[in-house]
C-alpha cells in the first residue's frame, strides 16, 4: 500500500511539475524508494535467519581436524553452518550440534562398523569443542570477535575510491556494523541522501561503540594456575593484551571512517556548497561595507569641508583681530620708547643730577630701572610734570620721588625674600646627614660621589660597601650606611650636579686662561689705583657666572675659589657684583610684576 502511494505521489509531483523540473523530482522520488526498498533487503540479509531456511553443510576436513589444536578451527564450519556464521542463533546451533552428533558420534560409529583407535583423539572431540565454543552467548561472543573469516581490511582513500565510493565503502560498512551495541545502524546511502543523513551516518560511525572484544586469543589459561597468585598474574597479562588489541580494532574504524569523510562526494559538495554560500555572503558584505563607506566618507568630507570653512573664517577674523591688536601694541610701545628716550635723555643732559661719575652710573642704572617700570600713562605724566615744572630743581625733586617709590618697592620685596630666605634656613637639614652625624667636608663628598659611582644600583649591601669605602679614604671613620644615603640623595640636586658645572667651569676657564696675562691685584693696589667701583667687563661677567654654578653653597672656602676662578677681580669685588646681580633681578623681577599689574 506504501509503495502505491508513493507511486501516486510521484505521478502527481510530476504531473504538476512538467518539464525537466517535473522529471529531476520524479528521480528523486524514485530513487527514494529504491534506497528504502535497498535498506530493507540489507537489514534482511544483516539479520537472524528463518530456521526454515537454515542448510547444514557438511565440512570435507571434519575428519582430518586435530583435537589438539580444536582452537584454530573454524567452529561454524565444523558444525554445519559455515555461511550462516555470527547470524546462527542458539537454537539453530544447538540442531546443528545434534545432528552432528548422531551422526558422528563414536558409539553409533563403532556400530556401523567402523574402526576406532583411540576416542581422545578422534575428530568428534572437534564437534565437542565446536559446540562449547558457540553454545553460550558469552562463547559465542568472543569467538565471533576474532571470526577468521572476517575481512579487516579497509579502502585506502585513492582515486579509485573517490569515483567509486558506494561501491567500495558500502559493502566494508554494512561488514563492520555486526560490531555495534546499538541495533539501529544507519546505512552509507547514496548520493541523494540528504545533508542531515550524511551527518547522522559519520557522527554515528566517529562514536562508534563495539562490543568487539579478544579473550578468544588469551595466551593465558587461568585453568591451568597453580594458586591465586597466578592466576591472578594470568588475568593482568590477558587484561593487557585485551586493552592493546582493543586500542587497535578502535584505531582500524577510525581509519575507516576518516578514509570514507575524505572519498565522499557528498561532502566535498557539501563543502563547496558551502564555500560558494561563504564567498557570496563574504562578496555581498563586501559590497554593503563598501557602500557604507562610501556614504560615510561622503558624509566626512561634506562635515570636513563645512569645518573648513568654518576654521578659514575663525582664522582670518583672528588674524585680523592680531593685526589691530598688533598695530595697538607696536603704537603703544613706540609711544613707550619714545617717553622713555625723552625722560632719559631729560635726565642725561643734566648728568642725572649727579656730580661724580660713580654716583651718575648709579643714577643712570636707577633711571633705567625706572624706565622699565613705569607703564606709558605714567611715564607720559612724569614727562608732563617735567615740562611745566618752573626750573631744574623741581623737575630734580619729580624724579628722585619716583625713584624713591621705586626704592621702596625693591626694599619691600628684599624684606619679603630675606624672611622667606630665613624660614626656609630654620627648616632645613644640616649639612650632615639629618640626624646629627658628623659634617661633610668638600674632600668626603668627593669621595661619597666617587663610592656612588663604583657601586652602581644592584651591588649587594651597597650602602654599607660604600660607607666602608668611605671610612677607608676619609678622615672621619664613623660613616654609616644610612648616613651615606641620606647624604647621596641631598647631592642628587646638589652636588652631583656641581659637578658637572665644575668640569664645564674647568674647560671655559682652561679656553679662556690665555687671553688674561695680567697679575691679579689685591685689595691694597685697587684701593690705592681707584676711588670706586671699576666696570665688570662682559668676559669677568661670564666667568663670574660659571663661577657661580661650579661652586654653590656647599662648597668650602666658595669665594676663595670664585675670586681665583675670576682673573683680576678681588674676593671683596666679587662678593660685592654678586649682591648687585641678585638686586637687580629683585628689581627687574618686582617691576615687571607691578607693571603687569598696572598693565
Amino acid at each position: 500500500m506504501s509503495r502505491s502511494r508513493n507511486r501516486g505521489l510521484t505521478v502527481a509531483v510530476a504531473y504538476t511539475f512538467p518539464g525537466p523540473v517535473g522529471q529531476l523530482i520524479s528521480d528523486i522520488q524514485s530513487h527514494k524508494l529504491k534506497r528504502i526498498k535497498n535498506n530493507v533487503e540489507k537489514q534482511r540479509q544483516l539479520g537472524e535467519v528463518p530456521n526454515s531456511e537454515v542448510v547444514l553443510e557438511e565440512y570435507a576436513e571434519l575428519k582430518s581436524l586435530d583435537p589438539d589444536h580444536w582452537k584454530d578451527q573454524d567452529h561454524y564450519a565444523v558444525l554445519g553452518l559455515p555461511k550462516l556464521r555470527h547470524r546462527a542463533t542458539l537454537e539453530q546451533i544447538r540442531n546443528a550440534y545434534r545432528k552432528a552428533v548422531l551422526k558422528h558420534h563414536p558409539d553409533k560409529r563403532r556400530r556401523s562398523g567402523e574402526q576406532l583407535i583411540n576416542d581422545n583423539d578422534d575428530y568428534f572431540t572437534c564437534i565437542t569443542r565446536a559446540y562449547e565454543t558457540l553454545g553460550s552467548l558469552e562463547t559465542k561472543r568472543a569467538y565471533d570477535s576474532i571470526d577468521p573469516q572476517f575481512d579487516d581490511d579497509i579502502p585506502s582513500a585513492n582515486k579509485n575510491s573517490r569515483e567509486n565510493f558506494f561501491e567500495v565503502f558500502g559493502p566494508v560498512f554494512d561488514l563492520n556494523s555486526r560490531w555495534s551495541v546499538e541495533q539501529n545502524v544507519p546505512f552509507l546511502g547514496d548520493k541523494w541522501s540528504s545533508i542531515e543523513e550524511v551527518d547522522k551516518f559519520y557522527e554515528f560511525w566517529y562514536n562508534f561503540n563495539s562490543w568487539r572484544e579478544y579473550s578468544y586469543l588469551d595466551e593465558e589459561n587461568k585453568e591451568k594456575a597453580e594458586d591465586a597468585y597466578e592466576r591472578r598474574w594470568m588475568e593482568k597479562q590477558n587484561r593487557a593484551a585485551r586493552a592493546t588489541r582493543k586500542k587497535e580494532e578502535n584505531q582500524r574504524i577510525r581509519q575507516l571512517v576518516d578514509n570514507a569523510y575524505a572519498c565522499d562526494p557528498r561532502i566535498k559538495k557539501y563543502k563547496d556548497d558551502e564555500k560558494r554560500r561563504r564567498e557570496e555572503e563574504k562578496v555581498a558584505k563586501a559590497e554593503a561595507i563598501r557602500k557604507a563607506s562610501e556614504e560615510k566618507l561622503a558624509e566626512e568630507r561634506r562635515l570636513e569641508q563645512e569645518k573648513e570653512d568654518l576654521r578659514k573664517q575663525e582664522e582670518e577674523e583672528s588674524k585680523r583681530k592680531q593685526m589691530e591688536a598688533k598695530k595697538e601694541k607696536d603704537k603703544e610701545k613706540k609711544m613707550l620708547k619714545k617717553e622713555r628716550q625723552r625722560l632719559k635723555a631729560f635726565c642725561k643732559k643734566h648728568n642725572h643730577f649727579r656730580e661724580s661719575d660713580s654716583e651718575q652710573l648709579e643714577a643712570m642704572d636707577k633711571i633705567n630701572h625706572l624706565c622699565v617700570d613705569l607703564s606709558l600713562l605714567d611715564i607720559q605724566k612724569l614727562n608732563e610734570n617735567i615740562d611745566k615744572s618752573d626750573n631744574v630743581n623741581s623737575a630734580k625733586d619729580l624724579v628722585e620721588e619716583q625713584l624713591n617709590k621705586l626704592q621702596a618697592r625693591v626694599d619691600e620685596e628684599r624684606r619679603k625674600h630675606l624672611e622667606s630666605t630665613s624660614g626656609k634656613v630654620k627648616n632645613g637639614t644640616s649639612s650632615g646627614d639629618g640626624k646629627g652625624g658628623a659634617k661633610w667636608s668638600y674632600e668626603d663628598l668627593q669621595i661619597l660621589i666617587k663610592a656612588v659611582n663604583l657601586f652602581p644600583a644592584g651591588t649587594n649591601k651597597r650602602w654599607d660597601t660604600v660607607a666602608n669605602y668611605v671610612n677607608t679614604h676619609s678622615s672621619v671613620k664613623t660613616r654609616t650606611g644610612k648616613e651615606c644615603l641620606g647624604r647621596a640623595k641631598n647631592l642628587k640636586e646638589s652636588e652631583l650636579k656641581a659637578e658637572a658645572n665644575q668640569k664645564a667651569f674647568a674647560k671655559f676657564q682652561e679656553k679662556h686662561l690665555a687671553e688674561t696675562k695680567k697679575a691679579v691685584p689685591t685689595d691694597d693696589v685697587i684701593t690705592q689705583r681707584f676711588d670706586g667701583p671699576r666696570a665688570w667687563s662682559s668676559d669677568e661677567q661670564k666667568r663670574l657666572e660659571q663661577a657661580l654654578k661650579t661652586f654653590p653653597n656647599s662648597t668650602p672656602q666658595r669665594w676663595d675659589k670664585i675670586a681665583e676662578s675670576v682673573t683680576g677681580r678681588t674676593k671683596k669685588e666679587c662678593m660685592l657684583r654678586y649682591k648687585e646681580l641678585v638686586e637687580m633681578v629683585k628689581a627687574k623681577k618686582a617691576m615687571s610684576q607691578q607693571g603687569g599689574k598696572k598693565t
